[in-house]
């Protein structure tokens, strides 16, 4: 494939959430993968500034990153597909190697010259490989050039390697001499595994695509070779299993993200709020003279408002304090404290457009157990890609082992793709003394000790120390309630279900405890800032919602099993919820659907004394 063929067209977020590097693209005709950072064209990627996250970043990839980046994309779509602004994107290579030609079933790797590329600059996304010269499966002697698929198998490991699937090796039973072609057939009307077959021309031997998987599949399959195609590169030294995984399946990529709430400084004037928001503007000005081009710039294009107040002598007297890092601290890899001191602070600062919140009052019947509702008409959440998975989803919080996570680029990186989203929420605040008093119950400490066991046995079964990074029954309480709400929320605010999200407050710190749950909107384009989810936190409608959500929570339709689940007996990090009652989609949750039990909240049949709104 040569340097510069468009195969098809993503959007910069997909690039963060489902097509980052190492992930593959399964396009109608051709199967790619991304390649790694260290290609992308570094210049091409906007800069976002947001010091929290990047301070969170470098804590677990070093102090070499230098900044977060913004995927590349053409602001243009009806730009000639010959000039320059065609060509911009991230580069990808063909993947897996190996191809088949649908009508000869032809099996082989697409560098030895039996496939060519037919490439359609006007409709990449038709962009495809045919076997040229194809006969057919009876040998005609009329040659006709064939489409040519990538093969559907690949091996990939809990290591974060990815691999072709070893074709002459599985078809041969190990190594061999022999080097014949292999066709690919079916024997029977079904897809199962038992009906696909690969033969080897030569040699006639053959096998059946079944003895690929399960016990079988780790008997006839080689040992991980360490390959990472998104970086042209391989470990030496990986001791996992491979396992045979069909193209497209979901569990080939799974991202490693960190995120951040762009709140305003707590304690800050306006006009360093305004440095701190428009710093990549004010980095370079090196006299007052660019100074005021670069304000005139902002004014025009409406930005950095309220920069007008201040002499431009003000101002930059400002930019030079921000340069000297005087008016910033950002010592600290906690992400929700700092978010949690401005949510819960009595007047909380306002940083237009960014951040813009109003207090509101709490619902009826409720104020016994919520303390404050705030609702955000306006915020915005970046968020940066750290590395990915593969097999086997993340563990469920950044701060833990990741020695699994496959490397975004060859070299530690400079900098890591990111993408900035702007929405609207509600932040709902806890009463301590009420959460205490609940904590204290028997019923509850019981629970406690459910969810607990089951949290040591999934970490147990993956090597990992059993008591580590145990949230707590408080977090558990919280995060159901944050998933029932959002699904009640999703019913009435018009918003897409998958685009409402969570961030649960439930730090045990002594001196400051937190308690409280946040759902917000954040999609990449206008949908999130309509206005449809602030109306909902308003009194009269959250309370008629909260009551509407715990009602639905009491009965689920997979009762009695899911009320009576146990997780310490399949070794999973939730008790009673499920997809019927509780489970909500994977953008959506923090914690990737774990440590849920809505018996914390409401009576169930299993527990009844156990529910924070027991007789609400």
């Amino acid at each position: 494939m040569s340097e510069k063929t468009p195969v098809g067209e993503v959007r910069p977020s997909q690039l963060l959430w489902t097509y980052g590097p190492g992930a593959l693209i399964d396009l109608p005709n051709l199967s790619v993968v991304t390649s790694g950072i260290d290609r992308w064209e570094r210049d091409r990627c906007q800069p976002i500034h947001e010091a929290r996250l990047l301070n969170a970043v470098r804590q677990v990839l070093g102090d070499q990153v230098e900044s977060l980046r913004m995927p590349p994309f053409s602001k243009s779509e009806l730009a000639d597909v010959w000039s320059a602004e065609a060509n911009i994107g991230v580069p990808v290579r063909p993947f897996p190697r190996w191809l088949r030609c649908v009508k000869c079933g032809l099996l082989s790797p697409y560098d030895l010259g039996l496939f060519g590329l037919k490439e359609n600059r006007y409709r990449p996304e038709l962009t495809k490989f045919v076997h040229k010269g194809c006969t057919g499966s009876k040998g005609s002697d009329k040659a006709k050039d064939a489409d040519a698929v990538p093969a559907r198998f690949l091996l990939a490991c809990r290591g974060g390697h990815l691999d072709d699937f070893p074709w002459h090796y599985f078809v041969h039973g190990g190594p061999s001499e022999c080097k014949g072609t292999l066709r690919f057939f079916e024997s029977g009307a079904s897809l199962q595994t038992e009906n696909l077959w690969v033969k080897c021309d030569t040699c006639s031997a053959s096998r059946s695509m079944a003895h690929a998987f399960g016990q079988a599949g780790r008997e006839n399959l080689p040992g991980c070779r360490g390959r990472h195609p998104h970086l042209d590169w391989f470990d030496h030294d990986c001791t996992e299993a491979p396992r045979a995984v069909l193209l497209g399946a979901t569990n080939s990529w799974f991202p490693m993200t960190l995120s951040a709430l762009a709140i305003p400084q707590q304690n800050g004037s306006p006009l360093q709020q305004i440095i701190t928001d428009y710093w990549e503007d004010f980095a370079d000005t090196e006299d007052l003279s660019e100074l005021k081009g670069t304000i005139k710039a902002l004014k025009k294009r409406g930005e950095a408002q309220g920069i007008e107040k201040y002499e431009v002598e003000t101002v930059w007297v400002a930019i030079q304090h921000h340069r000297d890092g005087t008016d910033q601290v950002v010592e600290q890899a906690d992400i929700k404290g700092p978010e949690w001191e401005v949510l819960s602070s009595p007047n909380p600062p306002t940083d237009y457009p960014h951040f813009m919140s109003t207090p509101t009052d709490v619902p009826e019947g409720f104020k016994d157990r919520i303390s404050r509702v705030l609702l955000l008409e306006r915020l915005r959440e970046v968020n940066a890609l750290i590395g990915f998975t593969r097999v086997e989803s993340p563990d469920e919080s950044i701060g833990q082992e990741h020695s699994s996570m496959a490397p975004l680029s060859r070299s530690n990186p400079e900098w890591v793709p990111a993408c900035e989203v702007h929405g609207e929420g509600i932040f709902i605040q806890f009463n301590e003394s009420a959460l205490k008093e609940w904590e204290g119950k028997k019923a509850v400490a019981g629970i406690d000790q459910i969810l607990l066991g089951g949290h040591r046995g999934w970490r147990n079964a993956r090597h990992l120390s059993p008591d580590g990074d145990y949230p707590g029954i408080r977090y558990a309480m919280l995060h159901t309630l944050a998933h029932i709400l959002i699904r009640e929320l999703a019913l009435e605010c018009g918003y897409n279900a998958a685009s409402i999200r969570e961030r649960v407050y439930a730090d045990m710190i002594d001196d400051m405890p937190q308690a409280g749950i946040l759902i917000y909107t954040a999609a990449a384009d206008s949908d999130g800032t309509l206005g449809g989810l602030v109306e909902l936190g308003k009194p009269e409608n959250l309370g008629r919602l909260l009551r509407q959500a715990l009602e639905r929570a009491k009965v689920c339709s997979s009762d009695p099993l899911c009320s009576e689940h146990d997780p310490a007996k399949d070794r999973t990090l939730h008790a009673a919820a499920c997809h019927a009652c509780s489970f909500v989609a994977e953008t959506s949750c923090e914690r990737g659907n774990r440590y849920l039990d809505r018996s914390l909240l409401i009576p169930t049949f299993e527990h009844a004394e156990a529910g924070f709104f027991k007789g609400f």
